[in-house]
């Protein structure tokens, strides 16, 4: 695949995959992207999953023919990018490897080595002729790990993005770039806002026509889309009106209070409700959700003193993921001492820029007729 005349697509598709990172479902499988830049020099940027060593290294070698690569350039360590550092040097055996210093420090914890003669540390700034390309080095520290930086090509106007910009999904499978993108930076880079916001300024004073990120598609056309959202995902701004209602129910009353605010909303002329119940659906959408919303409903039972454990686990996503600005409401049930609304609130004192309900809903084992009067109070107060 062509990206411009001198950049070329080598990486591969992963249709084996069940979970990413062991925890994410990815239906539609993974792509592990890896770029050849052919020049004077020619440049190989990261490497892919080692279940895909032989596959890629062909890719590289009908890319490449006869020629042999001047620079492995490694932007990120995680293993998904990284796992064929040592096939590609045992290969190519007068390759440099260019990386950040703490990329060096992690490639010696896995491999062994950090290939000390054949290294080039980068820092911010720094630069690489490959000939008619000059390539530019940006450090992007916690975009997801430490020693992560991006790199950015003036010739063609590249900007090579290592995890920023990724989406779930392999590339032929045709899907909507932004779903899975979303639950992808949410569930991968979301608790690090700071730092993509601070690698978007960096990339602002770049003229960028290609984004070629390690994950998802090529992006070429209308550039402006996927910065704006990133920018919003990574600033926790509300990308969407709308109120998110998550929920766990026991024996079907907590439900059927969800149920009766779900209606009530879309009554009142909310513009989007969502429902989803934290026991079933996955837990990655919800995470995704509740960030893209500007509203949440919370709604759960009191159990064993506690809360429910999957609305346990859906506050903690939440809460190191770093929410804020964000509108919630609560509901409890509990048959003979619901504190489950005490218990969710003191789970986000940590939190900024939360603005809770005044209203309640506290049900005592099954809904009544003061419930349903609270339910119509509080979908009230969602749709000011």
């Amino acid at each position: 695949m062509f990206i411009t005349d001198d950049i070329r697509y080598v990486g591969v598709n992963d249709h084996d995959i069940d979970l990413f990172e062991g925890q994410y479902v990815v239906e539609n499988g993974m792509a592990y992207n890896s770029y050849v830049i052919m020049d004077e020099q020619i440049a190989v940027m990261d490497t892919v999953d080692g279940n895909f060593t032989d596959e890629w290294l062909k890719n590289i070698a009908d890319v490449i023919g006869d020629r042999k690569p001047s620079y492995l350039i490694v932007q990120h360590m995680e293993p998904d990018h990284s796992a064929n550092i040592a096939n590609f040097l045992e290969l190519y055996k007068d390759a440099k490897v260019v990386a950040t210093a703490k990329a060096f420090v992690m490639m010696k914890q896995f491999f062994g080595t950090d290939y000390p003669e054949r290294q080039i540390v980068v820092k911010e700034g720094d630069t690489l002729s490959l000939g008619a390309h000059t390539l530019t080095f940006v450090l992007a520290p916690m975009v997801h790990w430490p020693e992560v930086m991006v790199t950015y090509d003036s010739k063609d106007k590249v900007l090579f993005s290592a995890d920023a910009f990724g989406k779930f999904g392999a590339l032929d499978v045709d899907e909507d770039w932004a779903c899975e993108a979303r639950r992808y930076y949410f569930g991968i880079v979301g608790k690090y806002g700071v730092q993509a916001q601070a690698l978007l300024k960096k990339a602002a004073g770049l003229d960028i026509q290609t984004i070629c990120a390690l994950h998802g598609p090529i992006l070429k056309e209308n550039l402006g889309y996927y910065l704006d959202l990133y920018n919003t995902w990574s600033s926790y701004g509300v990308e969407s009106e709308g109120v998110v209602i998550a929920y766990t129910s026991v024996y079907g009353n907590t439900k059927k209070a969800v149920e009766l605010l779900a209606d009530k909303l879309t009554a009142l002329g909310c513009p989007k409700v969502t429902v989803t119940d934290l026991a079933r659906d996955d837990m990655a959408e919800a995470v995704e959700d509740a960030f893209r919303y500007g509203k949440l409903v919370l709604a759960t039972t009191t159990y064993n003193g506690d809360i429910f454990p999957f609305m346990k686990t859906f506050i903690e996503h939440l809460t190191e993921r770093g929410y804020k600005n964000r509108t919630i409401g609560l509901i409890e049930n509990g048959s003979w001492a619901p504190t489950a609304a005490k218990t969710m609130l003191k789970m986000f004192e940590g939190s900024k820029n939360l603005t809770f309900t005044d209203t309640t809903v506290t049900i005592k084992s099954a809904v009544n007729a003061e419930n349903e009067a609270q339910i119509a109070a509080l979908a009230e107060e969602l749709c000011k």
